[in-house]
């Protein structure tokens, strides 16, 4: 899928919606489902953290710009952190598009559609962003960052 998703517009196309749709939120779900877990939240180490540390200064910087990029996200969406162009970087997208389409690696996304937390936070996005820090499962993070550095 996330060949087809870096490939986008070469889908045809009469079913590039449905795939964009279907395909998009498959990929996302299945990064979200890997970087949470049980035990999770804290602090990242080794690269991942260093990695935020150069790029936003501290760990904390980064949830502000993931936590301030969900929040803002209209309607339905994902807040990400993704690497463009070898460089960490912070942005939000609507529905299932996935950063896959703009050929950037997501590395940590957060599902901000209201399934994902209207049941406990009704309204209150940003009280479930903040939870939500404390479930990332940070070593599956640190995984999808060397990866796609190589």
């Amino acid at each position: 899928m996330e060949e087809i998703l870096k490939d986008i517009n070469s889908v045809p196309e009469g079913i590039r919606t449905a795939v964009r749709n279907h395909g998009g939120g498959h990929a996302n779900h299945s990064l979200f489902w890997e970087i949470m877990g049980p035990g999770g939240g804290g602090n990242p180490s080794g690269h991942v953290a260093q990695a935020i540390q150069e790029v936003f200064g501290s760990f904390e910087s980064l949830k502000e710009k993931v936590n301030n990029a969900a929040t803002n996200q209209f309607g339905s969406g994902w807040g990400w952190l993704v690497l463009a162009d070898g460089k960490l970087d912070v942005i939000a997208r609507p529905n299932q598009d996935s950063p896959l389409m703009e050929g950037k690696t997501p590395i940590l996304g957060v599902d901000v559609w209201e399934h994902a937390y209207y049941l406990k936070y009704q309204n209150r996005r940003p009280d479930y962003l903040n939870a939500w820090w404390s479930t990332v499962n940070w070593p599956a993070v640190e995984q999808r960052l060397s990866r796609a550095r190589g």
